[in-house]
Protein backbone atom coordinates (compact mmCIF):
# COMPACT_ATOMS: atom_id res chain seq x y z
CA UNK A 1 0.00 0.00 0.00
CA UNK A 2 1.36 3.26 -0.66
CA UNK A 3 1.10 6.11 1.52
CA UNK A 4 -2.22 8.06 1.93
CA UNK A 5 -2.26 11.35 -0.02
CA UNK A 6 -2.38 14.16 2.73
CA UNK A 7 -5.01 17.12 1.21
CA UNK A 8 -2.28 19.50 0.46
CA UNK A 9 0.08 19.03 -1.63
CA UNK A 10 2.88 20.94 0.37
CA UNK A 11 2.21 18.24 3.13
CA UNK A 12 3.92 15.59 0.83
CA UNK A 13 7.01 14.29 1.64
CA UNK A 14 9.87 14.74 -0.55
CA UNK A 15 12.53 12.69 -1.38
CA UNK A 16 15.88 13.59 -3.48
CA UNK A 17 16.96 11.75 -5.72
CA UNK A 18 20.92 12.15 -6.72
CA UNK A 19 21.64 10.60 -9.83
CA UNK A 20 24.15 10.25 -12.09
CA UNK A 21 23.58 13.12 -15.04
CA UNK A 22 23.62 10.85 -17.76
CA UNK A 23 22.48 7.69 -16.08
CA UNK A 24 20.24 5.18 -17.53
CA UNK A 25 17.86 5.25 -14.30
CA UNK A 26 16.51 8.86 -15.20
CA UNK A 27 14.68 7.17 -17.83
CA UNK A 28 12.78 5.62 -14.79
CA UNK A 29 12.81 8.60 -12.86
CA UNK A 30 11.30 10.78 -15.35
CA UNK A 31 8.53 8.70 -15.93
CA UNK A 32 7.53 8.85 -12.30
CA UNK A 33 7.78 12.49 -12.43
CA UNK A 34 6.31 13.14 -15.64
CA UNK A 35 3.48 11.07 -15.52
CA UNK A 36 2.97 12.47 -11.94
CA UNK A 37 3.72 8.48 -10.27
CA UNK A 38 5.05 10.20 -7.14
CA UNK A 39 2.23 12.64 -6.54
CA UNK A 40 -0.13 9.50 -7.20
CA UNK A 41 1.72 7.64 -4.00
CA UNK A 42 1.71 10.31 -1.91
CA UNK A 43 5.70 12.02 -2.40
CA UNK A 44 7.26 14.68 -4.32
CA UNK A 45 10.15 13.36 -6.23
CA UNK A 46 13.08 15.64 -6.91
CA UNK A 47 15.89 14.62 -9.23
CA UNK A 48 19.47 16.43 -8.55
CA UNK A 49 21.87 15.91 -11.09
CA UNK A 50 25.36 14.99 -10.07
CA UNK A 51 28.68 14.57 -12.29
CA UNK A 52 29.90 10.84 -11.14
CA UNK A 53 29.02 8.81 -8.58
CA UNK A 54 31.08 9.75 -5.63
CA UNK A 55 29.05 13.20 -5.49
CA UNK A 56 25.71 11.29 -5.31
CA UNK A 57 27.41 9.12 -2.64
CA UNK A 58 28.64 12.19 -1.10
CA UNK A 59 25.17 14.17 -1.32
CA UNK A 60 23.46 11.50 0.30
CA UNK A 61 26.00 10.52 3.28
CA UNK A 62 26.30 14.26 3.80
CA UNK A 63 22.03 15.18 4.35
CA UNK A 64 22.18 16.93 0.82
CA UNK A 65 19.86 14.07 -1.20
CA UNK A 66 17.76 11.47 0.49
CA UNK A 67 18.18 8.66 -2.02
CA UNK A 68 21.06 7.41 -4.66
CA UNK A 69 21.65 4.23 -6.68
CA UNK A 70 24.51 1.21 -6.28
CA UNK A 71 24.66 -2.40 -6.44
CA UNK A 72 23.49 -4.31 -3.29
CA UNK A 73 26.82 -5.32 -2.56
CA UNK A 74 28.06 -1.57 -2.10
CA UNK A 75 25.37 -1.12 0.14
CA UNK A 76 26.11 -4.45 1.98
CA UNK A 77 29.29 -2.95 2.68
CA UNK A 78 28.19 0.32 3.79
CA UNK A 79 25.66 -1.01 5.89
CA UNK A 80 28.35 -3.63 7.84
CA UNK A 81 30.75 -0.38 8.45
CA UNK A 82 27.60 1.07 10.19
CA UNK A 83 25.96 3.28 7.71
CA UNK A 84 22.07 2.53 7.85
CA UNK A 85 21.39 2.35 4.41
CA UNK A 86 18.78 0.41 3.12
CA UNK A 87 17.91 -1.12 -0.59
CA UNK A 88 15.04 -0.77 -2.51
CA UNK A 89 15.19 -3.10 -5.90
CA UNK A 90 15.69 -1.44 -9.49
CA UNK A 91 17.20 -3.49 -12.17
CA UNK A 92 18.34 -6.87 -12.32
CA UNK A 93 20.19 -5.66 -16.00
CA UNK A 94 24.38 -6.84 -16.10
CA UNK A 95 26.68 -6.24 -19.08
CA UNK A 96 28.63 -9.10 -20.27
CA UNK A 97 31.09 -9.87 -22.76
CA UNK A 98 31.25 -8.66 -26.56
CA UNK A 99 33.33 -9.45 -29.34
CA UNK A 100 33.81 -8.16 -32.82
CA UNK A 101 31.59 -9.46 -35.35
CA UNK A 102 34.62 -10.90 -37.52
CA UNK A 103 35.91 -12.93 -34.26
CA UNK A 104 36.17 -16.47 -33.96
CA UNK A 105 35.13 -16.97 -30.68
CA UNK A 106 32.41 -19.38 -29.43
CA UNK A 107 33.51 -19.23 -25.63
CA UNK A 108 35.55 -17.82 -22.95
CA UNK A 109 38.30 -20.24 -23.33
CA UNK A 110 38.87 -18.67 -27.50
CA UNK A 111 39.86 -15.52 -25.83
CA UNK A 112 43.24 -16.91 -24.25
CA UNK A 113 45.94 -14.63 -25.68
CA UNK A 114 43.89 -11.95 -26.49
CA UNK A 115 43.18 -8.67 -24.67
CA UNK A 116 40.03 -8.44 -22.62
CA UNK A 117 38.64 -4.35 -22.29
CA UNK A 118 37.29 -3.69 -18.50
CA UNK A 119 35.10 -1.02 -17.95
CA UNK A 120 36.28 -0.51 -14.12
CA UNK A 121 38.91 -2.12 -12.08
CA UNK A 122 40.10 -5.91 -11.20
CA UNK A 123 36.96 -5.72 -8.62
CA UNK A 124 34.51 -5.09 -10.80
CA UNK A 125 32.16 -7.78 -10.02
CA UNK A 126 31.15 -8.84 -13.63
CA UNK A 127 34.75 -9.73 -14.45
CA UNK A 128 34.98 -11.53 -11.39
CA UNK A 129 31.67 -13.71 -11.95
CA UNK A 130 33.13 -14.10 -15.84
CA UNK A 131 36.55 -15.21 -13.94
CA UNK A 132 34.79 -17.99 -11.59
CA UNK A 133 32.71 -19.37 -14.21
CA UNK A 134 35.59 -19.93 -16.59
CA UNK A 135 37.21 -21.47 -14.01
CA UNK A 136 34.59 -23.88 -13.44
CA UNK A 137 33.63 -24.70 -17.21
CA UNK A 138 36.76 -24.33 -18.49
CA UNK A 139 39.21 -24.66 -15.76
CA UNK A 140 40.87 -21.59 -17.49
CA UNK A 141 41.93 -18.83 -15.41
CA UNK A 142 40.77 -15.91 -17.22
CA UNK A 143 43.05 -13.91 -15.17
CA UNK A 144 46.57 -15.57 -15.86
CA UNK A 145 45.58 -16.06 -19.74
CA UNK A 146 44.31 -13.01 -21.17
CA UNK A 147 45.50 -9.49 -21.18
CA UNK A 148 43.27 -6.83 -18.94
CA UNK A 149 42.99 -3.15 -19.65
CA UNK A 150 40.92 -1.31 -17.12
CA UNK A 151 39.68 2.12 -18.32
CA UNK A 152 36.19 4.23 -17.89
CA UNK A 153 32.66 2.87 -19.11
CA UNK A 154 33.13 5.55 -22.49
CA UNK A 155 37.28 4.72 -23.28
CA UNK A 156 36.21 1.03 -23.11
CA UNK A 157 32.88 1.31 -25.46
CA UNK A 158 34.96 2.85 -27.95
CA UNK A 159 38.09 1.52 -27.85
CA UNK A 160 35.68 -1.77 -28.80
CA UNK A 161 34.00 -0.19 -31.45
CA UNK A 162 37.74 -0.07 -33.31
CA UNK A 163 38.11 -4.09 -32.50
CA UNK A 164 41.30 -3.39 -30.19
CA UNK A 165 40.27 -6.35 -28.07
CA UNK A 166 39.35 -9.70 -27.98
CA UNK A 167 36.18 -8.91 -25.86
CA UNK A 168 35.08 -6.29 -24.25
CA UNK A 169 33.23 -6.49 -20.56
CA UNK A 170 30.94 -2.80 -20.00
CA UNK A 171 28.02 -1.85 -18.28
CA UNK A 172 24.90 -2.94 -19.94
CA UNK A 173 23.97 0.58 -21.73
CA UNK A 174 26.85 0.12 -23.74
CA UNK A 175 27.16 -3.12 -24.33
CA UNK A 176 23.57 -2.47 -25.78
CA UNK A 177 25.01 0.09 -28.58
CA UNK A 178 27.88 -2.14 -29.28
CA UNK A 179 25.24 -5.06 -29.92
CA UNK A 180 23.29 -1.94 -32.09
CA UNK A 181 26.53 -1.69 -34.21
CA UNK A 182 26.46 -5.37 -34.94
CA UNK A 183 29.01 -6.62 -32.20
CA UNK A 184 28.55 -10.29 -30.74
CA UNK A 185 27.51 -10.99 -26.93
CA UNK A 186 29.92 -13.96 -26.41
CA UNK A 187 28.01 -14.70 -23.12
CA UNK A 188 26.18 -12.44 -20.30
CA UNK A 189 27.27 -12.10 -16.90
CA UNK A 190 23.43 -13.14 -16.07
CA UNK A 191 24.31 -16.94 -18.39
CA UNK A 192 27.54 -17.20 -16.16
CA UNK A 193 26.07 -16.58 -12.49
CA UNK A 194 23.23 -18.94 -13.46
CA UNK A 195 25.85 -21.86 -14.42
CA UNK A 196 27.77 -21.03 -10.92
CA UNK A 197 24.12 -21.82 -9.23
CA UNK A 198 23.70 -17.90 -8.27
CA UNK A 199 19.89 -16.22 -8.75
CA UNK A 200 20.21 -13.67 -11.62
CA UNK A 201 16.87 -12.75 -10.57
CA UNK A 202 18.17 -10.95 -7.87
CA UNK A 203 17.98 -7.30 -8.45
CA UNK A 204 21.84 -5.85 -8.19
CA UNK A 205 21.29 -2.49 -8.76
CA UNK A 206 18.82 -0.58 -6.28
CA UNK A 207 18.22 2.60 -4.68
CA UNK A 208 19.38 3.12 -1.34
CA UNK A 209 18.24 6.00 1.64
CA UNK A 210 19.22 6.19 5.16
CA UNK A 211 17.00 3.89 7.22
CA UNK A 212 16.65 7.24 9.26
CA UNK A 213 14.98 8.95 6.96
CA UNK A 214 12.56 6.52 5.93
CA UNK A 215 11.57 5.78 10.15
CA UNK A 216 11.10 9.48 10.14
CA UNK A 217 8.04 9.02 6.79
CA UNK A 218 6.90 5.50 7.90
CA UNK A 219 5.40 3.69 4.36
CA UNK A 220 7.74 5.74 2.19
CA UNK A 221 10.04 2.93 0.90
CA UNK A 222 6.75 1.14 -0.33
CA UNK A 223 4.83 4.17 -1.64
CA UNK A 224 8.82 4.85 -3.94
CA UNK A 225 8.59 1.24 -4.92
CA UNK A 226 5.11 1.52 -5.88
CA UNK A 227 5.84 4.72 -8.22
CA UNK A 228 9.10 2.45 -9.27
CA UNK A 229 6.80 -0.41 -10.09
CA UNK A 230 4.08 1.22 -12.16
CA UNK A 231 7.23 3.73 -14.44
CA UNK A 232 8.76 0.08 -14.80
CA UNK A 233 4.71 -1.17 -15.76
CA UNK A 234 4.61 1.79 -18.34
CA UNK A 235 7.72 1.75 -20.03
CA UNK A 236 7.23 -2.11 -20.55
CA UNK A 237 3.82 -1.97 -21.93
CA UNK A 238 3.97 1.29 -23.95
CA UNK A 239 5.51 2.55 -26.71
CA UNK A 240 4.49 6.60 -26.33
CA UNK A 241 6.63 6.28 -22.77
CA UNK A 242 9.97 5.52 -24.53
CA UNK A 243 9.29 8.04 -27.68
CA UNK A 244 8.52 10.34 -24.16
CA UNK A 245 11.89 10.13 -22.37
CA UNK A 246 14.06 9.26 -26.02
CA UNK A 247 15.57 12.86 -25.94
CA UNK A 248 17.35 10.96 -22.46
CA UNK A 249 19.01 7.57 -24.09
CA UNK A 250 21.51 9.40 -25.99
CA UNK A 251 20.52 6.82 -28.40
CA UNK A 252 22.14 7.79 -31.95
CA UNK A 253 20.55 5.42 -34.04
CA UNK A 254 17.42 3.90 -33.95
CA UNK A 255 19.09 0.85 -33.67
CA UNK A 256 20.71 1.83 -30.81
CA UNK A 257 17.61 3.00 -29.57
CA UNK A 258 15.88 -0.69 -29.76
CA UNK A 259 18.61 -2.62 -28.40
CA UNK A 260 18.54 -0.07 -25.37
CA UNK A 261 15.01 -0.22 -25.38
CA UNK A 262 14.70 -3.96 -25.12
CA UNK A 263 17.54 -4.30 -22.70
CA UNK A 264 16.46 -2.27 -20.17
CA UNK A 265 12.74 -4.00 -20.35
CA UNK A 266 14.88 -7.26 -19.93
CA UNK A 267 16.07 -6.13 -16.76
CA UNK A 268 13.08 -5.72 -15.12
CA UNK A 269 13.15 -7.74 -11.93
CA UNK A 270 10.49 -9.80 -10.85
CA UNK A 271 8.12 -7.77 -7.86
CA UNK A 272 8.69 -9.82 -5.09
CA UNK A 273 10.81 -9.37 -1.80
CA UNK A 274 14.74 -9.91 -2.31
CA UNK A 275 15.58 -13.79 -2.00
CA UNK A 276 18.32 -13.04 0.84
CA UNK A 277 19.23 -16.25 1.01
CA UNK A 278 20.39 -16.20 -2.60
CA UNK A 279 21.96 -12.84 -2.06
CA UNK A 280 23.73 -14.39 1.00
CA UNK A 281 25.29 -16.96 -1.92
CA UNK A 282 26.18 -14.31 -4.37
CA UNK A 283 28.35 -12.28 -1.56
CA UNK A 284 29.77 -15.41 -0.20
CA UNK A 285 31.35 -15.82 -3.69
CA UNK A 286 32.12 -11.71 -4.13
CA UNK A 287 33.67 -12.13 -0.61
CA UNK A 288 35.73 -15.27 -2.16
CA UNK A 289 36.65 -13.56 -5.19
CA UNK A 290 37.21 -10.05 -4.05
CA UNK A 291 37.94 -10.08 -0.30
CA UNK A 292 37.39 -7.15 2.16
CA UNK A 293 38.76 -4.87 -0.63
CA UNK A 294 35.42 -5.58 -2.57
CA UNK A 295 32.81 -6.10 0.83
CA UNK A 296 34.56 -4.80 3.19
CA UNK A 297 33.27 -6.28 6.52
CA UNK A 298 29.98 -7.41 4.73
CA UNK A 299 30.91 -11.51 4.93
CA UNK A 300 27.22 -11.68 5.19
CA UNK A 301 23.67 -10.20 4.70
CA UNK A 302 23.64 -7.30 7.24
CA UNK A 303 20.28 -7.33 8.85
CA UNK A 304 17.51 -4.63 7.32
CA UNK A 305 19.76 -4.45 4.58
CA UNK A 306 17.22 -5.17 1.91
CA UNK A 307 13.44 -2.58 2.47
CA UNK A 308 10.63 -4.45 3.51
CA UNK A 309 8.50 -3.71 -0.18
CA UNK A 310 6.21 -5.96 -1.57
Amino acid sequence: MSLAAPSLANDLPTIRAAVLKIGTVNWELATITENGLDRANGFVLEVQPFADNSGTRIAVEGGQADMAVADWIWVARQRAAGKDYVFIPYSKAVGGVVIPASSSAETLADLAGGKIGIAGGPLDKSWLILRAYAQQKYDMDLKSETEQVYGAPPLIFKSTMGEEYAGSINFWHFLAKNKAAGMRQLISVEEAGQALGLDTNTPLLGYYMKESFLADHPGLEQSFFEASRAAKDKLAGSEDAWVSIRPRMNAATDAQYDQLRADWIAGIPDRAPVDEAAADKMLSLMSDLGGPELVGGATSIPAGLFADVK
